[in-house]
């Protein structure tokens, strides 16, 4: 996992790269293999307001969570959002 404002990309490499070298790059990564993106019907949708939120939790689940790094407060309201749709389908 890559410290906080690390990055593991080669941003200069990648910038030095002709637009064929990026597509041969893209063409040859595995998690790629298959994926087609139809620009043609993609949405912008503005997020949804965030509430502030004061809420005693546990220790070990707050120090759980911001071991993941940055962007632990998403991470850790993906999780409730998750608990939050089961419940409402169950």
């Amino acid at each position: 996992m890559a410290k906080r404002d690390e990055t593991r990309s080669d941003w200069k490499k990648a910038a030095a790269m002709s637009d064929e070298q990026v597509e041969a790059s893209i063409a040859a990564d595995p998690d790629e293999a298959g994926m087609v993106m139809d620009w043609d019907n993609v949405t912008v949708e503005v997020p949804k307001s965030k509430a502030d939120l004061h809420m005693r939790v546990d220790r070990d689940v707050l120090d759980f969570f911001r071991k993941t790094g940055k962007g632990y407060q998403t991470r850790t309201n993906a999780v409730l959002r998750t608990h939050v749709s089961g419940m409402r389908h169950a």
